[in-house]
């Protein structure tokens, strides 16, 4: 066990102490129940029960209380009036007793204090304990100290001494240490709390309330909440309560941060039993199981640095900023491990172990929020990246839309064309059918009456077509209207008009003389009579009978159709395959 050079039992003091002297480890006595009255630790030390204490400075976590005993000793030649002070915060309660040395009266009640007592009682407003003891000139005090530790606790016997003038100069500059942190906790999760509320980031809330449980539990553990809030009524369990607050902020922050449920899913268990330890500390501050709580908070500083692992591993999987968030989160872990040594006897006492975990925690959370910046940097560049990415693949659905739209529109105005066309055109043979024959014909007589153009009609008609298709069948009827119409077309100009009317039937508006369009029809009906189609019966011929009418005075197409028709009529009662002209009236 590490040990460090102990006072001497008989303190010498003067009006100028500051701090540097220590009331010693020397003559210490645990009492297991924590009941004994000064007169027992007054029968216990002459019984030889006080023993130098074989620690570093603290008796390690244990139950009931603990009695120092030591002598001031007063060499001038005036009363010198020191403070007392107890060096650390985790003590329920301290009773102090004094006695002139060589003298054999009894011990006299110097100091009772309690963290349940008003902060007001405090014959010296510290936020430690602390308490006045005067020493005559050229004498000498026994002091018999109690710390009474509770159910389960850390004491430290040994205590300073001060003159109450330096005592307060310490006081003042613990006081601007701890604004510091505390400004600077402050400072964070104000800032924290801005860019969650601009920016929409739901971690930096969790920041931010983290920041907030730190100010609470730091200022709890150093006796800053029971000095300046809750003066009165103020009990153990605030102690407690403030720890698992600042557990639960902590360990819910490093998930979400860390993302460990998505990323490390086994290592996140780790992460939910701590945050369960800081339940049950919750539990027990509600059913005041002091003991229960010391133990948790023992468990929790074992369980803390597997963050450091979970962030290592989420470091080594890419993810940046958990490298500056394991070293931030280390260093609070080196905080509590001094802190754990401290309290267990195995370091001395001091003050910079003493605020050591404070400090490591401020340096924790200033590291966790510049790796909160490199986790903002690497979600903006990701998120330019996707606007990007959904940039490019917009202008690209946009071309491909438009290709689409493109295609689909010519698609559409081909529909259209064929469909006009299917409109338009005869569908076995391509050339007009009935209804557009009229028309462009109707327009092209309407021409030639507002020019005075000679106008022709040719109605024609294959003869006995019915017995094609009964003898050959319809397919070779079909291919011989489809022969027909190549015959005739091939005397169509682009300026005549040529259709199908029905079935066997067809017409040809020439515009022509009177001996052109009877060449045109002399054409088409010997060139019909040489078509030869071949069928399983034989082969198959056919001619024609044509009916010709010409345009007289202001008539429309259906009444030269009428007079074409009426010419092609005579040509069928004349025996067929011939060609006849409408007579002019």
């Amino acid at each position: 066990m590490p040990q460090v050079s102990q006072a001497h039992p008989v303190l010498e003091v003067t009006s100028l102490e500051a701090g540097s002297k220590l009331s010693g480890l020397n003559e210490i006595w645990h009492d297991v129940t924590g009941m004994e009255s000064v007169s027992d630790a007054v029968a216990a030390h002459k019984m030889k029960y006080f023993v130098p204490l074989d620690s570093a400075g603290s008796t390690g976590l244990k139950s009931g209380a603990f009695w120092s005993h030591f002598v001031l000793k007063n060499s001038s030649s005036s009363a010198v009036t020191v403070s007392i002070e107890y060096i650390d915060n985790q003590l329920m309660g301290l009773m102090a007793f004094s006695r002139l040395r060589g003298g054999t009266g009894p011990y006299v009640e110097s100091a009772n204090l309690s963290i349940s007592q008003p902060f007001s009682a405090r014959a010296i407003k510290h936020h430690r304990f602390a308490f006045p003891i005067t020493i005559p000139p050229s004498s000498s005090k026994e002091m018999m100290v109690k710390f009474d530790a509770g159910t389960l606790g850390v004491v430290f016997p040994s205590m300073r001494v001060w003159t109450p003038s330096q005592l307060q100069e310490r006081s003042k500059t613990e006081a601007i240490l701890t604004s510091f942190l505390f400004g600077g906790y402050f400072l964070m999760a104000i800032l924290a709390l801005i860019g969650a509320i601009t920016m929409r980031e739901n971690i930096l809330y969790l920041y931010s309330v983290y920041s907030a449980a730190k100010i609470w539990v730091w200022g709890t553990l150093l006796g800053y909440t029971h000095q300046y809030l809750i003066q009165d009524n103020f009990h153990w369990s605030y102690l407690s309560l403030s720890s698992a607050a600042a557990i639960l902020t902590g360990i819910l922050f490093s998930r979400c941060f860390l993302e460990t449920a998505k990323y490390t899913p086994r290592m996140d268990y780790v992460l939910q039993l701590i945050m369960l330890n800081g339940v049950l500390l919750i539990i027990c501050v509600v059913f005041q199981w002091e003991a229960m709580a010391d133990i948790l908070m023992v468990l929790a500083l074992f369980l803390y640095p597997g963050v450091v692992i979970v962030a290592m591993v989420r470091w080594r999987q890419g993810n940046s900023a958990a490298a500056v968030f394991a070293l931030g989160w280390a260093t609070l872990v080196l905080g509590l491990l001094v802190q754990a040594m401290r309290d267990l006897g195995f370091v001395v006492h001091n003050p910079i172990n003493y605020y050591w975990p404070p400090v490591a925690s401020f340096v924790e959370m200033l590291a966790i929020m510049i790796a909160i910046s490199l986790m903002v940097q690497r979600l903006r560049r990701q998120k330019e990246v996707a606007e990007r990415k959904y940039l490019q693949h917009l202008e690209a659905s946009r071309t491909d839309l438009e290709y689409q739209v493109q295609l689909r529109t010519q698609e559409l105005e081909f529909a259209k064309v064929r469909a006009e066309q299917e409109a338009r055109t005869d569908p076995l043979t391509g050339v007009f059918n009935r209804r557009c024959f009229f028309e462009e014909s109707g327009s092209l007589v309407r021409v030639a009456i507002k020019n005075d153009l000679p106008l022709y009609v040719l109605m024609l008609d294959l003869d006995n077509f019915k017995l094609v298709n009964d003898i050959h069948g319809h397919l070779i009827g079909d291919q011989a209207l489809c022969a027909t119409t190549r015959v005739i077309s091939q005397h169509v100009r682009d300026v005549d008009i040529f259709g199908r009317i029905g079935g066997e039937e067809f017409a040809l508006v020439l515009s022509a003389s009177t001996e052109g369009a009877l060449a045109v029809a002399q054409r088409i009906h010997r060139d019909i009579a040489k078509i030869v189609i071949k069928s399983a019966v034989g082969q198959v011929q056919f001619t024609a009978s044509i009916g010709i009418a010409g345009l007289q005075g202001e008539e429309g197409i259906l009444e030269l159709m009428q007079r074409a028709d009426a010419a092609l009529y005579q040509a069928k009662r004349a025996g067929r395959n011939r060609i006849i002209e409408c007579a002019e009236t």
